[in-house]
């Protein structure tokens, strides 16, 4: 679907009230939670399996492999900048395992698993559980693979079950990231026993089935999925995972209208809204309590295709770079919530990433650029958003397309239905002129790039090939951070990225919650709602 949107019409309607379309929702939500015992949460994602594993699986969707199954280990807990709680990359706890070992040359993990953890149907977890979720996390393919892979774990025989209690993990090569690539959502622990019951010569990974049906050992079970519309999450009161949750209950409910949701937190039908827009979090800060946590490794940006004839001349690509109102976005689309990404020094000196580009608003400069490219006189090409992300991609997208036009660069704006957005833009990879988002979840920057800027791989939305930049990722994804050569090898990386600039940085956004009556919310790298934590007021 392509249409044309003004600013001023999109900044008017983004004013947001509740129209009467949306009231008959307010009848129905609880006016309370059922004590402490219960939190209704809404979001404005929508939950398309139950299975992170399965082809087509969306983000919103991976909260379930996070509340409903086990990891062998997980991530500590540490204090939120500005206030709550997030994860702690630097700390890594036990989850099913009880205990491990890494050998001397770094190439063999044991884990030691507790004796008494069980699934939901009372079987007991075994080194086999775990080794059959592994074989199937690297055999499955696409996104799930690709995460395993990071971490060095490419194959099933690299994954030994020596006892019921014993599992082994086999490396070819030490990495860094291996362990803490056994906390993100992907290396889930299922059930095996109900799993391969359920396979066919069609599905051995039993993708059909565990698409609707969980089989886990996770601290929360699910009572009820109806697509579209919620999913519940009922306590497993027998999780040795970590502490046992305080609320027995917790209802998601899908609202895609964020004015309805705004209504709904701020009159306290509900307990907790997840992912607000910006807007609401600067003007929901003095009624409710707003958790706005910056996201690591992760940027919205500007992609410009390779594809497209115009954005393999390093002189076009450079005069968008320049001709970006950064500032207007940041406060127009971001509020001034989460870190600029622009006007940074032209020497690279550290390693921190996200990092700001040397690149500012300066249309002399673009237009100067663009003269001594091939397209001095402009061109045309669409300009590519997502529905489901256009409380940010719309503004921004307005005004580049504003500043763009006075370099005779005339855009379009296409807005894709978020259900259609990942496949355009991350697996076709077919959008010319695209806003983009993506955050690492493992906090380092070469494993960014290994997602973002190595060909053919999935975040690589501007199918962005530099020979020298796939050596470098190669060469530093596993290299431990304090080797002499690694520092000076990712700032290369940098000096070419920010030189070719096929992803533009705009900003490091934020995640925005906001809680009514519910306590201890924590943020996550993946961006989903972990509700095991969560407290009733």
């Amino acid at each position: 679907m392509i249409a044309t949107t003004s600013r001023r019409n999109f900044l008017k309607a983004s004013g947001g009230v509740l129209g009467a379309a949306a009231l008959p929702l307010l009848k129905v939500m609880p006016a309370a939670a059922a004590g402490k015992d219960v939190i209704v949460a809404v979001t404005g994602q929508t939950i398309n399996s139950l299975d992170l594993h399965r082809k087509g699986t969306n983000r919103a969707s991976y909260q379930v492999a996070i509340n409903c199954y086990d990891r062998l280990v997980s991530f500590g807990t540490k204090e939120a900048v500005g206030g709550g709680l997030s994860y702690d990359y630097s700390k890594i706890e036990p989850e099913l395992a009880e205990s491990w070992v890494i050998s001397e040359d770094g190439l063999t993990l044991t884990f030691k698993l507790k004796s008494n953890a069980t699934f939901w149907d009372g079987s007991k977890v075994t080194a086999e559980d775990v080794k059959w979720s592994f074989d199937r996390a690297v055999s499955v393919g696409g996104f799930p693979s690709v995460q395993m892979k990071a971490g060095g774990l490419v194959k099933p025989e690299q994954f030994v079950a020596v006892d019921e209690e014993t599992f082994v993990i086999k490396l070819e090569k030490a990495s860094k990231l291996t362990l803490p690539d056994l906390a993100v959502p992907v290396p889930f622990v299922i059930n095996s026993k109900v799993a391969k019951a359920n396979a066919t010569e069609k599905d051995p990974w039993a993708t059909d089935y565990l698409h609707k049906n969980p089989a886990g050992s996770g601290a929360f079970k699910v009572a009820k999925w109806s697509p579209g519309e919620q999913l519940v999450y009922e306590r497993n009161d027998n999780w040795v995972g970590g502490p046992l949750p305080e609320v027995k209950r917790v209802v998601v409910r899908e609202v895609p209208n964020p004015s309805t949701r705004r209504a709904l937190i701020e009159k306290g039908n509900v307990q907790l809204s997840f992912n607000i827009p910006n807007k609401d979090a600067k003007e929901l800060a003095d009624k409710v309590k707003v958790y706005s946590t910056p996201i690591e490794n992760c940027m919205h940006c500007v992609g410009l295709n390779y594809t497209f004839e115009p954005f393999q001349d390093p002189n076009v690509r450079k005069a968008i770079a320049y001709a970006i109102p950064y500032e207007d976005i940041f406060q127009t689309a971001a509020y001034g919530r989460g870190a600029r990404l622009w006007g940074g020094k032209d020497s690279i000196d550290t390693i921190e990433w996200p990092r700001k580009s040397p690149y500012s608003t300066d249309m002399d400069k673009a237009k100067a650029l663009l003269d001594q490219s091939a397209f001095a006189k402009g061109f045309s090409v669409p300009f590519s958003i997502s529905l489901g992300l256009a409380d940010w991609m719309e503004p921004t997208a307005l005004l580049i397309q504003e500043n763009l036009k006075k370099l005779g660069i005339t855009t379009e704006i296409e807005k894709i239905p978020g259900a259609n957005w990942r496949t355009a833009v991350l697996v076709e990879k077919r959008l010319p002129l695209h806003l983009e988002n993506f955050g690492g979840w493992l906090n380092t920057p070469d494993y960014y790039f290994f997602w973002a800027y190595k060909k053919g791989h999935l975040f690589n939305s501007s199918n962005y090939m530099n020979p020298e930049v796939e050596k470098l990722v190669d060469e530093t994804l596993h290299m431990p951070m304090d080797d002499p050569e690694y520092a000076p090898k990712i700032m290369r990386m940098f000096e070419i990225a920010m030189e070719d600039i096929p992803r533009i940085p705009l900003w490091q956004p934020a995640l925005n919650v906001a809680a009514n009556g519910a306590e201890d919310y924590e943020f996550w790298f993946h961006r989903q709602l972990d509700v095991r934590p969560l407290k009733g007021v």
